[in-house]
């Protein structure tokens, strides 16, 4: 559990410090009873932090190595213990259930699973046609693709994220959009995986909620949204000869109400308005990288990275100042962070070249 806070208190602090107030953790399945800790040390850390944070509990039943499958009731059983004592602390964390793949997931696991997601009044976060061959799978064995799976397991609705959603047709694109459910888009994990690119403008087209993100370290190696703005607008321009596809307002509007509404708060963070949280980073636009700046949103995705970030505030309260945190050493974060990377490599029998 120790590893897994140092771990993420390192990844939570890159995001604050690259202007994310609001994180999305997918986290995988944690076996063995050390495994009951993990997800309460992650919300430890987003605490200690003063992040926003929605971790779904992620979990599989089939198709897994055996020590990392899960049932059903025992997903559901270990989520509800680390919803009861993190779900709506300090108005900062949400707790939900993320099945991890749709051949990970068995249809009862499924839909038991979304029915106590509901029952608590929050959503279920899952990955949906990141790769071709996942979608070829499920083909073969169930005879139909992820969405018409989804649906028909009953987990199509508003309340569910569907991380990449690269391979959709038509037919699926469709189904999202009368559900209402939240596209989650990472452009530059799927560059990074080769795995394709998603239909952007179609799901626009349709009103789906497309909101942006960087997907974990493992398919990205970097937090930096800024990184995503300007990578989702080019890989559309390039992917459909358009300079005119994807404009940066565009992107901004899915990296901040897009993804206040994947987190599951839609009407209260998001946008600068009189009434939601506040929410916000301030930005050197003086920068000689940025200026002179002649449109904001055009500096802001084109110009803009995270050295440029000066301040953070989350919920009215400044976590970073002058790009340092306002309580957490960076140097000894990163120390830690280290230290604990080569503690996991050394148990795991692993050479280490970390310095």
């Amino acid at each position: 559990p120790e590893i897994a806070y140092h771990a993420a208190r390192i990844g939570l602090l890159e995001n604050l410090l690259t202007g994310c107030t609001t994180v999305i953790d997918h986290q995988y399945v944690h076996p063995g009873a050390e495994g009951d800790l993990i997800d309460d040390a992650v919300c430890r850390a987003a605490d200690e932090l003063g992040i926003r944070l929605l971790l779904a509990h992620g979990w599989a039943d089939r198709n897994y190595h055996e020590p990392l499958a899960e049932d059903a009731a025992t997903a559901i059983q270990r989520a509800k213990a680390v919803f009861d004592q993190w779900d709506g602390h300090d108005g900062r964390i949400r707790i939900e259930l993320g099945p991890l793949i749709p051949w990970g997931c068995s249809d009862e696991a499924m839909v038991s699973t979304i029915e106590a997601a509901r029952s608590w009044g929050r959503g279920t976060h899952v990955h949906c046609a990141e790769t071709a061959i996942e979608v070829e799978m499920s083909l073969e064995e169930r005879g139909m693709r992820h969405v018409p799976w989804l649906q028909s397991v009953g987990s199509l609705a508003s309340d569910v994220q569907l991380a990449h959603a690269v391979w959709l047709d038509d037919d699926e694109l469709d189904a999202i959009a009368a559900a209402d459910a939240v596209v989650v888009h990472c452009p530059v994990s799927n560059m990074y995986l080769a795995s394709g690119v998603a239909r952007i403008l179609e799901m626009r087209e349709r009103g789906i909620t497309v909101a942006l993100a960087s997907d974990g370290s493992g398919s990205n190696n970097r937090q930096d949204l800024f990184e995503a703005m300007k990578v989702s607008v080019l890989l559309q321009k390039v992917h459909h000869l358009n300079a005119m596809a994807l404009q940066p307002e565009d992107a901004i509007e899915m990296a901040c109400a897009g993804g206040a509404r994947a987190f599951g708060e839609p009407d209260t963070l998001g946008r600068i308005e009189v009434g939601r949280e506040a929410d916000l980073i301030v930005v050197n636009l003086d920068h000689p990288a940025v200026a002179p700046v002649h449109r904001v949103p055009s500096a802001l995705v084109f110009n803009c990275a995270p050295q440029h970030v000066r301040d953070v505030f989350v919920k009215g309260n400044a976590v970073v100042r002058n790009g340092q945190h306002a309580g957490v050493d960076i140097a000894e974060a990163v120390a830690s962070a280290k230290n604990a990377a080569k503690t996991l490599f050394q148990r795991a029998g692993i050479q280490s070249r970390l310095g």
